[in-house]
């Protein structure tokens, strides 16, 4: 693979501050008015690929993955999304992304069925092509005995899955996910990553969030460390590692990061 050449995304020196409420300046154990989720934060992902954004609780995966799907607004800084900019070009850039997180909620008294087709219409998929990836996808995941099933009566997995199948309904070049496999069983988790690769092996471009090293381990070309919402590696795990465990680098980099204070 040429990387030079097949770039999809490109970040540019994101930045994202929020103000925070007195309670959340109690939770964070500061008198500081604001935090900066993300700091000049530049890397690129490639066709093809899985990328991840390995970091613990708070350290800005979801924040920036939030910007690249155009859910808010970077301070400063831009990302191009297969040629087109977040911040100029937002429209464009949802046509050719999914994104999935774990805060999605799917209201209890529709079907997948329904879903499927609601969402279909929204990223004008003609019904011929919808329905034949309906049942594709609905076959694939499990979903199909379920579909005139309510929502409120699907299990945390099901649910999971159809959220996935809801977000790919237009097919996107680039998939990004918040966690793929928090909060799901091991049958499920296992499905997810398992279709991950997939559509890594189909040319598309995977980006996803996560703490867990195996998942990186597992599924990751290259690889992100993001920690205070700064990029303090980024690579091959083979060069993010440096001859050592993902484990132990993260922590030799987490270390290093807060001035060898942990």
């Amino acid at each position: 693979m040429d990387n030079n050449n097949n770039a999809i995304l490109q970040v540019h020196e994101l930045c994202k501050t929020f103000k925070l409420t007195r309670k959340q300046r109690k939770i964070e154990h500061t008198t500081a008015k604001t935090k900066t989720a993300v700091d000049r934060l530049s890397f690129e992902a490639y066709r093809g690929e899985i990328f991840g954004l390995l970091g613990p609780n708070g350290a800005g995966k979801t924040t920036t993955l939030r910007m690249l799907s155009t859910l808010i607004p970077p301070d400063q800084g831009d990302a191009i999304v297969d040629g087109f900019s977040v911040v100029s070009e937002a429209e464009q850039v949802r046509t050719k992304i999914a994104f999935l997180t774990s805060e999605l909620k799917l209201e209890d008294f529709f079907t997948p069925n329904y879903l499927f087709d609601f969402f279909s219409q929204l990223h004008h998929v003609d019904s011929a092509t919808a329905l034949q990836r309906k049942q594709e996808m609905f076959a694939r995941f499990g979903i199909d005995e379920f579909a005139e099933v309510k929502v409120a009566n699907l299990s945390t997995g099901m649910k999971q899955k159809l959220s996935i199948v809801i977000s790919l309904v237009h097919n996107p070049d680039i998939i990004i996910f918040d966690e793929p496999t928090n909060g799901l069983d091991v049958i499920t988790a296992r499905t997810v990553t398992d279709y991950l690769q997939e559509m890594r092996n189909e040319g598309k471009t995977v980006i996803l969030s996560t703490h867990i090293f195996s998942l990186v381990e597992r599924l990751c070309d290259r690889v992100g460390v993001i920690i205070d919402g700064h990029m303090t590696a980024c690579g091959s795990l083979a060069e993010v590692c440096d001859g050592l465990s993902l484990e132990d680098r993260f922590f030799e980099l987490f270390k290093a990061e807060k001035g060898g204070e942990q």
